[in-house]
């Protein structure tokens, strides 16, 4: 009889610590420097170049024309939208088990993922005003984060993130023009807003909210770092006015155990009654009661490797607090389980 051999992590654990996980919560946004490998970040930068060069695609994204120029081929894409449903290499940039690591340490242990976009942000190309990304993505109870790696270095001048410090305490902000149906409308006196994203400060009246925290801060980031952000804190980008790339992958997660009405504009089941697409989306790490996705190309996560990133319990069994000898409430696990009550 063969055994096959246990299944093990790919990536050495990272594990958060105490500082980062108070930072996250005081700023809304945490900065973990050369989290993935540069030869990851690189296979990245190969595949984009290759597909502005028209040397590659994916199912469903046009190629550039062969009679572009250089120049023309550069400026073709500016994002891709879900990647990892057509890519394997989207797929393990999501499930990249060093990200998880920092997720399940900020908003775990059960970790849904949802959604990925790829940016080219070629020099030229534009950047995106003031948002929430929870005015986008809606997950019940709200726990929606971000992950942005960086590809390329990021700077002011190729258009780097900036985060504005303590805005995570907001409300999202509903739209007056019909964009979403997002937004905190329960609360009496929230102000509607319009045209979020768009990068004009005076179109854009979510940037008057914003801009009125007078400590928005850049954030500089080089090749495999990731910048991990809350779905209420308010950022945006700007223009790339350099001569350098400043290209981006960029998922989106939540706790497992929220309902995710949300499919990036899909049909899903229950899709007309608002019913939930947590089905659509891959249980990265942990447990959950709600349904959940398989990776399609077979990336190791929870949801197809339980034994190694499910449930993180030592035992089954029931537990009560309890007073030990010295007198302190110590969880205690029940000695016959047939006997509790």
């Amino acid at each position: 009889m063969i055994l096959a051999d246990p299944v093990q992590r790919s990536h050495e654990a990272y594990q958060v610590r105490v500082e980062d996980y108070k930072a996250f919560r005081r700023d809304g946004f945490l900065h973990i420097k050369s989290l993935v490998d540069a030869d990851e970040v690189a296979e990245l930068e190969r595949f984009t170049d290759d597909m502005m060069a028209g040397k590659t695609s994916m199912p469903g994204i046009p190629a550039p024309p062969a009679d572009l120029t250089e120049a023309e081929r550069r400026v073709f894409y500016e994002r891709i939208h879900m990647p990892h449903r057509s890519l394997e290499l989207a797929e393990r940039c999501l499930l990249h088990p060093r990200i998880i690591d920092v997720l399940e340490a900020l908003i775990g242990p059960d970790i849904l993922a949802l959604q990925t976009m790829l940016f080219f942000k070629q020099p030229g190309q534009a950047g995106q005003g003031f948002h929430q990304d929870s005015y986008y993505i809606p997950t019940q109870p709200d726990t929606l984060i971000g992950a942005w790696l960086a590809i390329d270095a990021a700077d002011e001048d190729n258009g780097c993130l900036w985060m504005t410090p303590g805005s995570q305490h907001e409300p999202i902000y509903p739209d007056c023009d019909g964009v979403t149906q997002q937004g905190d409308t329960i609360l009496g006196d929230i102000a509607s807003i319009k045209a979020a994203s768009h990068p004009d400060v005076e179109v854009n009246t979510l940037a008057r909210i914003a801009l009125e925290y007078g400590n928005e801060v850049k954030v500089t980031a080089e090749p495999g770092d990731v910048i991990f952000f809350g779905g209420h804190v308010f950022h945006r980008s700007h223009q790339n006015d350099s001569g350098r790339s400043r290209r981006a992958f960029v998922s989106h997660y939540c706790n497992a155990r929220s309902r995710v009405p949300w499919n990036h504009g899909l049909p899903y089941d229950g899709d007309e009654a608002g019913g939930a697409a947590n089905q659509e989306h891959i249980l990265a790490r942990g447990a959950t009661h709600l349904p959940y996705a398989q990776p399609k190309f077979g990336t190791l996560c929870a949801a197809n490797a339980p034994e190694l990133y499910g449930q993180r319990f030592d035992d089954h069994r029931t537990k009560s607090m309890m007073g030990d000898d010295n007198g302190f409430m110590v969880l205690v696990p029940h000695e016959d389980v047939d006997h509790d009550h």
